[in-house]
């Protein structure tokens, strides 16, 4: 059973950098697309961006899109977000997710089936 497990949020001013890390243990996630969501508060959660299982194809909400870097490490079995230029609308809760075995890359929350706990990004003005 695989497990996800975010980690690398935190506090940052406007235009500062982080990078998340979403490691999974149980089994591999080389053969899932894997997604980033986000939900900031008083919204509905929303989506961030994707990489296909292949490695060969990403995906960014159009707010992101310039900013935000999706990059996979199968050998680490960790999938990364590199959130650069960082502005306070981007504050939310993150959450990565994992598609069922060798399924497309989606924006949609319902096409992944594992998801990890979330960690806090907070970006000040």
């Amino acid at each position: 059973q695989v497990q996800l497990a975010e980690s690398g949020g935190g506090l940052m001013q406007a235009g500062g950098s982080l990078r998340l890390s979403c490691a999974a243990s149980g089994r591999t996630v080389s053969n899932r697309a894997l997604g980033w969501f986000r939900r900031a508060p008083g919204k509905e959660r929303e989506f961030v961006g994707a990489i296909s299982w292949q490695s060969t194809s990403t995906d960014y909400t159009d707010s992101v899109k310039g900013r935000f870097t999706i990059s996979r490490d199968n050998a680490q079995n960790t999938v990364y977000l590199q959130m650069n230029n960082l502005k306070p609308e981007d504050t939310a809760v993150y959450y990565c997710a994992a598609a069922p075995i060798f399924a497309g890359r989606s924006r949609s929350a319902l096409d992944y089936n594992i998801w990890g706990q979330g960690t806090q990004v907070t970006v000040s003005s």
